[in-house]
């Protein structure tokens, strides 16, 4: 098929993925309608850069300015698989915020705080260490969203036992856990996109993009020295009373932690078989989140009322915001501009990929981000002749995606969610200081990673 051709489909299925007409616009309309889109997009995400209002109220009224002015698709945003809603995000979080509302309930979290405590004998640079490599590891198997809920509580208990400043703990194993997430088909959102438009497998994730991960997470912990050095103090007197603390006394209920332990467990085997069952992690995510209501027996109120409400109307309105990127064909004039701009020039296009989409993930939410571009990186792949280089445009597109997450507060579901739970707990991250150590994580990776896409696909 012509490249003229195939994009023409691809810009068609982003504006209109099912079938229908699209809007009449003359040919001087279509640019000033894509103009005003991205023009509302930007006031929206300086808003919520400098935080002089409230970002859910920001989302909201940009979502529905798109849609007044037509701008996103009118009530098609509640089924559009490109210009909507991402329902799977929103039930997906949903039910992980139930389910560790309710582990919450036994005291598992103050047991794990004061074990981590204990056996980093209150050594802040050692904590944070032990709850990074904690968090590195399970995000590639857990997914960084699932991870970061059970593993900021934990954080903020140990912190405040220790007095120790919160915020440069949680910052840095969200920046983990989008790093580890990397290494797997499951590990991060984006990937899940990817695998499914790409036909790449779990174990070809972990074959391409565990190596590199595993590399770029042992250099940021070394990293995080220089980053946060100046947020480590060590308080004898505190570490002394946590060291005679018994941590199984934390346990309010061992019967329901056993019940609520296997149910996660089977939870977590739902996400590793994501590909086997074809189910979908949010289902899986409501299943479990159901069962252990079942099991726990627990009033309706005490598990709702740890549902990160906010974050949750913050995500579907940033949704909207990019479904009316999409709409308008702001998107797909990107794509169209990639494509002409690469020609045959294959590990250019990788860089452009690379570097392009860290940038970009960093300032649309890499998980909309992914699900529009998805179809014009297949389009660009379509037209490269070896299929290895090919594939390694796909890994060059997710390896920028997923390390982009670390770019701004606003750029990962891990960040959004962890700023949530901070919040909650009286602790104040605001988008500059979440930012000014992203952007550094996400220069420090992306470089790397990109000598790794030439020396293993292209040199």
């Amino acid at each position: 098929m012509p490249a003229r051709t195939q994009l023409d489909g691809i810009t068609a299925h982003l504006r209109d993925p099912r079938g229908l007409r699209p809007a009449r616009r003359t040919a001087g309309q279509a640019p000033m309608t894509a103009v005003a889109a991205l023009m509302i997009f930007v006031v929206a995400f300086i808003f919520i850069a400098t935080e002089k209002v409230d970002k859910v109220k920001v989302v909201l009224i940009a979502a529905g300015l798109m849609v007044a002015l037509g701008f996103a698709p009118g009530s098609e945003i509640f089924f559009s698989e490109h210009e909507g809603v991402d329902w799977n995000v929103i039930f997906l979080l949903f039910g992980m915020m139930v389910i560790v509302g309710i582990i919450k309930q036994t005291g598992v979290f103050d047991f794990l705080a004061i074990w981590a405590a204990k056996r980093s004998q209150g050594r802040p640079y050692r904590l944070m260490v032990m709850l990074m490599v904690i968090t590195g590891v399970a995000s590639p198997f857990l997914d960084n969203v699932t991870t970061i809920m059970l593993v900021a509580p934990v954080t903020i208990v140990v912190c405040q036992r220790l007095d120790l400043p919160a915020a440069p703990y949680l910052i840095a194993e969200v920046l983990a856990s989008n790093i580890g997430g990397a290494a797997t088909l499951i590990g991060d959102p984006p990937n899940i996109i990817i695998g499914s438009r790409a036909n790449l497998t779990f174990n070809d994730f972990l074959a391409h993009m565990a190596p590199i991960v595993v590399v770029i997470f042992v250099l940021f912990t070394l990293l995080t020295w220089v980053l946060f050095r100046k947020s480590f103090r060590y308080n004898p007197e505190r570490v002394a009373e946590v060291m005679e603390l018994q941590e199984r006394r934390a346990i309010k209920d061992g019967r329901l932690l056993v019940r609520c332990l296997v149910v996660l467990g089977l939870v977590v085997v739902g996400f590793g078989l994501h590909s086997v069952l074809h189910v979908e992690p949010a289902i899986v995510a409501l299943i479990g989140a159901g069962v252990m209501i079942l099991v726990s027996r627990t009033e309706a109120a005490e598990y709702l009322e740890e549902v990160e409400w906010p974050t949750l109307v913050f995500f579907m309105g940033l949704f909207v915001m990019v479904g009316g990127l999409v709409h308008t064909g702001v998107i797909a004039t990107i794509g169209e501009w990639a494509i002409g701009a690469v020609g045959d020039n294959y590990f250019g296009a990788a860089t452009s990929l690379l570097f392009g989409s860290a940038v970009f993930g960093a300032f649309f939410d890499n998980i909309p981000y992914v699900a529009t571009m998805a179809p014009i990186v297949e389009g660009l792949v379509a037209e490269v002749p070896d299929p290895a280089t090919g594939q390694a445009l796909w890994w060059a597109f997710a390896l920028g995606a997923d390390f982009g997450g670390n770019g701004t507060a606003v750029a990962a579901s891990a960040n959004v969610v962890a700023l949530g739970i901070a919040r909650r707990n009286g602790i104040r991250i605001s988008f500059w200081e979440f930012t000014k150590y992203g952007i550094v994580v996400t220069v420090f990776s992306v470089v790397i990673a990109w000598g790794y896409v030439w020396l293993r696909y292209f040199m």
